[in-house]
């Protein structure tokens, strides 16, 4: 008898992100037994994740869940897991936007929805959050196209372009887009913003830690004594938006900005939050941009000329990302469009042991 069992995926990059893609079908629905499985395939528990198809980053450990809708209004649904790398847990309290990028492409190459001539529009229900994002897949022809002349910073090349349009993009976890009541306060001496936009977000200004806004990904994280202090603010920001103890979770995602340097609008310095992110997360950007709409928090009184509708520039350690932020004219809330690519890297099987 075989003493592995095939798992039946796929292996997408989606924006700057990348993991494996399954159809909820084909993995347990008992959430416990499902985690054990993503953690034995990814290969956690160890920094390298050698014994898994993980990429030993944080950013190339996840994983993509995706199947029929459970919810009107939508046409599929997309659970995202951040499979831990040196710790063998599982957490879907967040969403990744860099992921959910590659989740229209999936569900036309898995038959889940059909293609159509020019763009196939995919609104998927992101479980996670219970937020409906609108994909606009390039199909021209009826058939998915993954190469085109969009460029995003963080991958090298070109691709087809993706657009992503966040229609719900307030209160992801908390229901409100300010959680504490107010858009600034202070945390340990540090002023900051409490935002739950795409994703729970601590947003400070870096000069407030002695910091430019400009440090590389790998400077940040080598700041100990900083990184520690960014974790105290982390923890009571999670306790002051309703989340509990937030020790063991990836939120809220604490965020840094500062002037921009190379002609865009801020620079921005995302964390996972244990490391900086080496670009931006799509969910971050959309946050900081939901932020920028409110003139007294940290964002909207760095941009105090900023009109509506505009085009955000984000600065991040690898480049920039544009962002358009609009106001819907019937219900005042603001929508944010951003560009990404995907492309489909490998198909087959993913192998775990067979449990006697």
């Amino acid at each position: 008898m075989d003493d592995q069992i095939r798992i039946p995926c796929v292996l997408m990059r989606g924006g700057t992100s990348k993991g494996p893609f399954f159809l909820h079908s084909d993995l347990p629905s008992d959430p416990q037994q499902r985690d054990e499985l993503l953690i034995e395939i990814m290969g956690s528990g160890h920094p390298l994740q050698i014994d898994g198809i993980g990429g030993g980053t944080s950013l190339s450990s996840k994983v993509a869940i995706v199947g029929p809708t459970t919810r009107d209004g939508a046409d599929v649904d997309y659970l995202f897991a951040q499979v831990k790398v040196s710790e063998r847990l599982v957490d879907t309290g967040p969403n990744c936007g860099n992921m959910l990028s590659a989740v229209g492409a999936f569900a036309i190459e898995k038959g889940l929805i059909a293609a159509q001539s020019g763009e196939t529009r995919v609104r998927v229900h992101n479980v996670n959050t219970g937020k409906i994002i609108e994909a606009r897949v390039q199909t021209p022809g009826g058939e998915l196209r993954y190469q085109g002349d969009a460029t995003i910073d963080g991958v090298p090349g070109t691709a087809a372009p993706v657009y992503l349009a966040f229609l719900e993009a307030i209160g992801a976890k908390t229901g409100r887009l300010l959680p504490s009541g107010t858009p600034q306060e202070i945390i340990n001496g540090i002023a900051v913003s409490l935002i739950d936009g795409a994703t729970p977000v601590v947003i400070a200004r870096a000069e407030t830690f002695g910091l430019t806004g400009l440090e590389s990904a790998q400077e940040l994280d080598g700041n100990s004594s900083f990184m520690a202090q960014l974790e105290e603010v982390r923890i009571e920001a999670g306790r002051r938006m309703g989340l509990g103890d937030v020790r063991a979770s990836v939120l809220p995602k604490p965020v840094l900005i500062g002037p921009a340097n190379n002609g865009g609008s801020i620079s921005v310095r995302y964390f996972t939050p244990h490391a900086c992110h080496t670009s931006l997360a799509t969910t971050g950007a959309v946050s900081v941009a939901i932020a920028a709409t409110l003139p007294d928090s940290i964002v909207g009184a760095a941009l105090p000329e900023l009109r509506f509708p505009a085009d955000l520039s984000l600065e991040h350690p690898n480049g920039r990302m544009d962002v358009r932020v609009e106001i819907d004219e019937q219900e005042g809330k603001p929508v944010v469009y951003v560009t990404r690519t995907c492309r489909l890297l490998f198909e087959g099987s993913a192998l775990v042991r067979r449990k006697n």
